[in-house]
């Protein structure tokens, strides 16, 4: 069986994970739309994709698919995700199946007024959120919220451009910078749906943080929620994190699941705030979190290639040790040839 990455970029460990599951019976593809990162290094193979906004994208995924005969396709990038479920059926069609959810959950998780929304309307409970400064600062003045905010963008990942203000001239600078950091980078693609609303306001949560792993099989169904209690983050990433059981997480993670009958992984961040669950994300692909799960045993990878090969996954396969503390380090990557002669495909460029 092989496997293809879009929008890789530095998942090398995602890369790795799945050549592990694979055990040599099938290749790990990676694409990426530039040469310079670890996961293009780490491949069995690799190819330089066009941008996921040029029309030539997905007619260049789909020649790239035949051509190497690859039966899954895994995006790893939140831009990616939803122009890839748009395109479920023409992949399917050649005999590809994509590993991402339906361009409704997509829309909702990469959207983060849109979470706030339907968090609201299904009864979770999330951060008070408005679009409008004005807004904000009257919930403040009617004491319904107080400082400090934190302004993200509406289209935001990878924790670009986002600020904790601590009064209205904070709130009032870090909105317009929030607002300049959008438009002159790929952020802006997305703000594109609505320019003039493309910035959130948010109540600051103040407890402890998890990450959730909520696993569903490739039809949507139920598997586990993995609860990871957050022991210390730099620059918007969990750097030590520890495995845990949390009956009230494992509850919101089943509830979570089955409303959205996502595919594959949910990565969530939550807050317990005063006994209380609260939901503050959703990215509907492997999350950065994801390692600390799977060296507490959960087999992501593994499942999906058996899930793919119709075969029954046992559930021992992505049931967590409690108790396993991880942490990431800083490694390094080379390679000895060029950037411009980096193995690639049969169809490299």
């Amino acid at each position: 069986m092989n496997i293809l990455f879009t929008s890789a970029g530095r998942r090398s460990y995602l890369v790795n994970f799945f050549k592990e599951a694979l055990n040599g019976k099938g290749k790990v593809h990676v694409a990426n739309s530039s040469r310079l990162s670890t996961a293009m290094i780490s491949g069995d193979y690799s190819i330089v994709a066009p941008s996921i906004y040029e029309k030539e994208y997905i007619p260049f995924l789909k020649n790239y698919c035949l051509q190497n005969e690859i039966q899954a396709l895994i995006p790893l990038f939140d831009l990616d995700l939803l122009i890839l479920s748009r395109h479920k059926k023409d992949f399917e069609e050649i005999g590809v199946q994509v590993i991402v959810s339906s361009e409704e959950v997509i829309a909702i998780c990469n959207d983060k007024w849109e979470s706030y929304n339907f968090l609201r309307k299904k009864g979770f409970n999330t951060p008070t959120t408005f679009l409008k400064v004005n807004d904000a600062l009257k919930a403040v003045k009617q004491g319904e919220i107080h400082f400090p905010l934190m302004i993200k963008p509406r289209w935001g990942m990878g924790s670009i451009s986002i600020f904790e203000a601590d009064n209205i001239d904070e709130l009032t600078v870090f909105y317009q910078r929030t607002l300049k950091t959008i438009q002159s980078t790929y952020l802006s693609y997305e703000a594109l749906q609505n320019a003039d609303a493309c910035i959130i306001i948010q109540e600051k949560l103040e407890g402890q943080e998890y990450g959730l792993d909520i696993i569903n099989n490739l039809q949507g169904d139920y598997e586990v929620t993995v609860s990871k209690e957050k022991i210390a983050m730099r620059s918007g990433e969990t750097d030590c994190a520890e495995v845990v059981y949390h009956e009230g997480l494992e509850k919101v993670g089943e509830k979570l699941s089955n409303i959205l009958k996502h595919i594959g992984n949910l990565d969530v961040d939550a807050f317990m705030v005063n006994g209380n669950p609260y939901i503050l994300e959703l990215n509907a692909r492997f999350g950065g979190g994801y390692p600390f799960s799977h060296i507490a045993g959960v087999n992501l990878p593994k499942a999906i290639i058996q899930w793919l090969k119709g075969e029954t996954v046992e559930k021992e396969l992505l049931k967590p040790q409690i108790g396993v503390i991880g942490f990431k380090e800083l490694t390094m990557a080379a390679c000895k040839t060029p950037t411009s002669s980096l193995q690639g495909g049969k169809n490299d460029r």
